[in-house]
């Protein structure tokens, strides 16, 4: 354990280091897989095949779309190319102990590859395969090089990055008068200050106010949105695993209050949001488990990573009559439209 926390505070201490990472920028060199991990006799069965461990961050809509979307297609992988593909499915509960433990014991049962689902669940098993070289492929990390995912031999992945400047002008669109926007999200999140800035320097050159407002846990949400209330036209959110789970919690609150929940991730307009515009979680799921079996066949890693394109817009249609407001200027702005309704998840 005292040797994983070591590795844990260096790859926190190389995600602070966010300027001197190399992005992907078009790189298309690989590194051997370690010899004896892809193809390696399957340890469950006895037999030829391959092991991979599904790690998500935490149980949520989106991570469990992802999820589902990953077995679906290793299981469709594994009929194409007549081998066996077993998993198992692991939930850290957003908690970076838990998940080095459940890290620890993968690497212990000799899995072949492991593939996190969340940018926490990401850095935990970047760490504890440190040692092993056992190929990591993650999922929906919007910002590798942030997280210091970038420039390691056995790490690649896909990655679900925001366009906050196209969230920001369906916004704008929708409601030419905003005055001030309330910016919600979690300052534990890897994933929502870069996204929160590139946001600020939008409003900032659009002449646009802005507050801003945190919390660490969902009662601290809660209370971050009643406390804006009276200040915002609208909220953004990046796609926050904190505000995500509260997103149940504070829609009939913004509703109530006439205020439109833009965010970054279709989970968030399933449980009360308005709007988003983003990835298809389904798709990035199969892209995830087709690059897994990538590197499982060939035996080697990728050093860049996959961006995969979010140009779904995604409205929840009850929010948006309790509202009151159109949104059919978002059919004009070169992106999929796809309707919703509030599901409880």
């Amino acid at each position: 354990m005292k040797n994983t926390m070591k590795k844990l505070t260096a790859l926190a201490a190389a995600s602070a280091l966010t300027l001197s990472l190399a992005a992907c920028g078009g790189e298309t060199a690989s590194t051997p897989v370690p010899t004896g991990t892809a193809g390696a006799e399957n340890t469950a069965t006895g037999s030829e095949g391959y092991k991979v461990a599904v790690v998500r961050q935490l149980d949520h809509a989106s991570m469990n779309e992802i999820r589902d979307a990953i077995t679906a297609e290793l299981d469709t992988k594994a009929s194409e190319l007549g081998v066996e593909i077993s998993y198992e499915d692991f939930n850290g509960n957003n908690d970076p102990s838990t998940l080095a433990q459940i890290g620890a014991q993968i690497i212990a049962d000799g899995y072949d590859a492991i593939i996190p689902i969340g940018t926490t669940a990401a850095q935990q098993m970047a760490a504890v395969a440190e040692e092993s070289e056992t190929p990591v492929i993650y999922g929906t990390v919007s910002y590798p090089e942030v997280a210091g995912l970038t420039g390691i031999s056995y790490v690649t992945g896909t990655s679900d990055a925001l366009n906050v400047e196209l969230l920001l002008d369906m916004m704008l669109a929708q409601n030419p008068n905003v005055e001030t926007v309330g910016l919600l999200y979690s300052t534990s999140e890897v994933n929502s200050a870069p996204a929160i800035e590139t946001a600020k320097a939008y409003l900032d050159e659009k002449g646009i106010s802005y507050i801003d407002k945190t919390g660490n846990t969902t009662d601290e949400i809660v209370a971050a949105v009643n406390s804006m209330l009276d200040q915002v036209d609208a909220v953004f959110t990046p796609t926050d695993n904190v505000v995500q789970v509260a997103e149940l919690a504070i829609a009939p609150t913004l509703i109530e209050a006439g205020i439109p929940h833009y965010a970054g991730a279709d989970s968030f307009v399933r449980n009360g949001a308005f709007a988003t515009c983003g990835v298809n979680y389904s798709d990035l799921g199969a892209q995830t488990a087709d690059l897994a079996v990538e590197v499982l066949q060939s035996g080697t890693v990728p050093t860049d990573f996959i961006t995969v394109s979010g140009d779904i817009i995604t409205v929840n249609t009850e929010t948006a009559t309790a509202l009151g407001v159109d949104y059919t200027m978002f059919q004009d702005m070169g992106a999929s439209l796809v309707e919703v309704q509030t599901s409880q998840e």
